[in-house]
């Protein structure tokens, strides 16, 4: 299927993986997909994203609030015991990220598993169901337009059809209708052609 995508529509998937990882999240979801869409390399979802006034400063802080933050390495009170005994907790993270890199502390990825006809399966970050049926439906959505190619604007399509991830929650949530936005892209693919 990626074959199919357009050089932007693989940029949106590249950073969609980057956005995932600088916010520390061990999946790639619907909300990474939208925000990624947000960039200004994203043609027309871009646009119609912010036609619809929506914009990444706004979407990136909405998916701060509403998913988990990854867990800390000390508990609050562990790390207000080992500062009574005159242990900074802080320091000893810096010094240990600044000797061993980023994330030194961070669990290790799943090891490596055996699957179907003994392919390794990747420990990367992962797609969640719900992003892997977008990128299904965009595939449907360009199909069903006639459209030989996948873009940024069919993943925009298929994120809209998708309709219950934490994107299609994000953008509900600042006002916007869903069926409104498809009708705006769908548009804005008829002023394109």
């Amino acid at each position: 299927m990626f074959e199919r995508f357009t050089e932007a529509a693989r940029g949106v998937v590249i950073r969609a993986q980057v956005e995932a990882h600088e916010l520390h999240h061990p999946h790639i979801g619907t909300e990474h997909l939208l925000l990624a869409l947000l960039s200004d390399e994203s043609g027309t979802a871009y646009t119609v994203l912010h036609g619809a006034g929506i914009d990444a400063p706004r979407v990136r802080s909405e998916i701060t609030r509403l998913v988990a933050a990854p867990p800390k390495l000390l508990s609050p009170e562990d790390a207000e015991a080992l500062r009574t005994i005159g242990i900074d907790p802080d320091e000893v993270l810096a010094r240990i990220e600044e000797s061993f890199g980023p994330g030194a502390l961070d669990p290790p990825p799943p090891a490596p598993r055996r699957g179907l006809l003994r392919r390794r399966r990747s420990t990367g970050t992962r797609f969640t169901p719900r992003a892997k049926k977008v990128l299904e439906l965009s595939l449907r959505e360009a199909i069903r337009l006639d459209h030989h190619h996948i873009g940024t604007e069919h993943l925009l399509l298929g994120l809209i059809r998708e309709g219950n991830g934490l994107a299609a929650r994000i953008l509900t949530d600042a006002g916007v209708s869903l069926a409104d936005l498809r009708r705006a892209t769908l548009d804005a693919l008829g002023r394109a052609a």
